[in-house]
């Protein structure tokens, strides 16, 4: 079965989720970011990519991290970025999401990269641009709900492979609300992907999906046993507004059991990195000792962040 996401030969037209690509899509990606990152230590930070092309940030929750970057990366490929104030448009006064894209679509949108809190509304968004005739726009994920945050997990994968080259020979561990991260389904995707063998996740039962097994996972309620010997530590924030009633005692409480410290990442391989999507909760999952120790590596994700982004807005051009 075609991948909606791809084309009939093969390039990506959407990224929606990381979830079913190839790995040599994925790998692709991340070959084409590489050259991008020289671009921000050159006085003119452009490259003429998608020039005449117009970006549209749809973004129906807050993100300043993600949209920044978004807007940075499609500026440097010397895009037209149109930053869409949902707080303030249409849908406020009863419009509905697919007639504000059909509203925008008039404008000469060619891309639109869109955060909503419903999973699904990126691949509906994307559908109904195929059903109207309009599959030459394409569509980026910046994370849908619980279901995905695509580009976070490429640029975690590319922060991997600059620091530890070979995905075929590490232990990775994903710590933490997993339950309502989709930037953990997006990782757990690639990484399986990519040839890791061993992911592990480690988290109370409280915040692991119930079936979390099913993603080629070890599961860990110990974090001090799933932290020994691996290579790769991805943090995740914990997702208090995603939280339906009490599924933690206290945030002190997690801290204890499942906040990174010294002590429990010298559990690791000596040269093991730390990486945390962001915003961080510095003494709830994160010690700041760590955070701003040497084996944190959560800046550099951040920088790598927007050259992946033109990674994938320069392939979605050219495969439309």
């Amino acid at each position: 079965m075609l991948n909606p996401q791809l084309s009939a030969d093969g390039r990506l037209k959407h990224l929606i989720t990381l979830d079913g690509l190839p790995r040599g899509v994925l790998t692709e990606i991340l070959d084409i970011a590489a050259p991008f990152t020289e671009v921000a230590a050159r006085e003119v930070k452009k490259v003429p990519l998608l020039r005449g092309k117009s970006v549209f940030n749809v973004f129906f929750e807050n993100s300043t991290r993600t949209r920044t970057t978004f807007e940075i990366a499609a500026k440097r490929l010397s895009a037209d970025v149109i930053n869409l104030n949902v707080a303030t448009s249409s849908t406020n006064k009863g419009e509905t999401l697919l007639d504000t894209v059909d509203n925008l679509c008039a404008m000469g949108a060619d891309m639109f990269v869109m955060r909503h809190a419903s999973s699904g509304a990126p691949y509906l968004l994307a559908q109904h641009l195929r059903n109207t005739g309009r599959d030459h726009i394409s569509v980026v994920n910046a994370g849908d709900g619980r279901h995905a945050h695509p580009t976070q997990g490429l640029l975690d994968m590319y922060t991997i492979r600059h620091y530890k080259q070979d995905f075929t020979r590490l232990t990775v561990a994903v710590v933490g609300d997993v339950l309502h991260s989709r930037v953990a389904r997006s990782e757990i995707a690639a990484l399986t992907t990519l040839g890791v063998p061993e992911v592990r996740v480690i988290g109370p039962k409280t915040l692991l999906p119930s079936d979390v097994e099913r993603m080629g996972v070890r599961v860990f309620h110990d974090m001090n046993e799933g932290l020994r010997g691996v290579d790769v530590i991805m943090m995740l924030r914990l997702q208090n507004e995603r939280m339906q009633g009490a599924l933690l005692p206290s945030s002190q409480e997690y801290f204890k059991f499942y906040g990174l410290t010294e002590e429990k990442l010298a559990l690791a391989t000596k040269d093991a990195i730390v990486l945390h999507p962001g915003p961080m909760n510095r003494g709830v999952e994160i010690d700041s000792a760590v955070a701003d120790g040497d084996h944190a590596v959560i800046l550099p994700q951040v920088t790598f962040g927007i050259a992946v982004r033109m990674a994938v807005m320069s392939m979605l051009a050219a495969g439309n």
